[in-house]
């Protein structure tokens, strides 16, 4: 089923992608996920793909499209790679760069996005912190302005990307408590102070690696500052709705793979003398599963087609996250239960995906924040 937006583009991009993933992500899917990385050079790789700069502008040194293209792009790699961490760890500049993009002046864009969108540095987002998580007016991270620097202190954690990245587009405290006291500062790897702590280990998204960061008496200059001192909320918030689309795009992408891996699984292997598919109970749940993902596609197809258009679709993304989540969550556990115990076993795809699909109720703000953002846009 294809999206009422997808023409001849996305339709090459589909095709690229899937062969990118299937040639250089899936032969190696199950390694990576166990070593937790992937090679340096992945990010090259899919620069030299034309696959990196997806949705970015070509001025910029992206391949142009918008949303739409990126969405086709992330589902043909999942499906075909079968690594969600490697390709959300090797898309972390999705969430990184879009502040820099749309308020970053002429000369951050030449020394953070070009470098990344041609493979040769790595982004990541830093907001959530110990103490602040889906609650960003909390952060503690402080930014004290000394002269023409920042002297920043505070720490960061679960951030994707946090060990390989060679610079963050941090959330720190510039101002007053609350949201007017947080500004968007880009901090670099090398700067005396930052330290990335441990490699966090986690249920899913293995190949991605997701770090606790720290800084002491970091001095970032403020031409690092991203938009004006004290906007940083509204610049977060501004990416959120796009952020929630792409995280909804990757629940309806690991469903679907779930659902293809159950059907084959289902064929071939046998019980009292058939194959699995000839139960009716079965069938069933496969029915369910692929009902489940063509309603979501629909809503997303919706969602996007009403952004793309213009119109405000904040309350539309949270009721499309949760609805994504809940539909991700409940395939992947089906899937394993087709599978028996052989779902249950590290080296079948279905059982990385039921411990990926975990997160996706959690990030890009959680299943309650959600829910609270539905019902004040409804004026409850």
């Amino acid at each position: 089923m294809r999206a009422s937006w997808e023409g001849p583009e996305h339709q090459a991009l589909r095709e690229a992608a899937g062969r990118f993933a299937a040639e250089n992500i899936a032969p190696h899917a199950l390694e990576w996920e166990e070593a937790g990385g992937f090679p340096a050079d992945l990010a090259q790789k899919f620069a030299d793909a034309g696959l990196l700069g997806v949705g970015y502008p070509e001025a910029i040194g992206g391949q142009g499209g918008d949303l739409s293209h990126l969405l086709v792009v992330q589902e043909e790699l999942v499906l075909k790679g079968k690594s969600v961490g490697t390709v959300v760890g090797g898309g972390s500049h999705r969430i990184a760069l879009p502040p820099i993009v749309k308020y970053g002046t002429p000369d951050q864009i030449e020394r953070f996005v070009r470098p990344v969108l041609q493979g040769r540095k790595v982004a990541a987002l830093a907001i959530t912190e110990p103490g602040a998580g889906s609650d960003v007016a909390s952060i503690a991270t402080r930014a004290r302005r000394d002269g023409d620097h920042y002297v920043v202190d505070g720490s960061k954690t679960f951030i994707t990307s946090g060990v390989r990245a060679d610079f963050l587009t941090a959330a720190v405290r510039t101002g007053g408590a609350g949201h007017g006291g947080i500004s968007l500062l880009v901090i670099e790897r090398e700067t005396p102070g930052y330290s990335v702590g441990r490699s966090l280990k986690k249920m899913g998204w293995w190949a991605s690696d997701t770090a606790e960061l720290s800084f002491a008496g970091c001095r970032v200059p403020v031409a690092n500052l991203i938009g004006p001192e004290n906007a940083g909320f509204a610049l977060i918030a501004g990416n959120f709705v796009e952020e929630r689309l792409l995280l909804a795009g990757n629940c309806v992408a690991i469903a679907e793979l779930a659902f293809r891996e159950s059907v084959a699984f289902a064929r071939q292997r046998q019980a009292f003398g058939r194959p699995i598919l000839g139960f009716q109970t079965t069938r069933h749940k496969l029915a369910e599963m692929v009902t489940r993902i063509t309603a979501t596609r629909a809503f997303l197809d919706d969602v996007v087609r009403r952004h793309l258009a213009g119109d405000d679709a904040m309350g539309l993304a949270a009721m499309l996250k949760n609805t994504a989540s809940d539909l991700v969550t409940a395939v992947c556990d089906e899937a394993v239960q087709i599978h028996g115990g052989y779902g249950f076993m590290r080296e079948y795809v279905v059982e990385r995906l039921y411990r990926d699909a975990r997160l996706y109720p959690i990030g890009g703000g959680t299943r309650e924040i959600m829910w609270e953002i539905v019902g004040k846009l409804q004026g409850w």
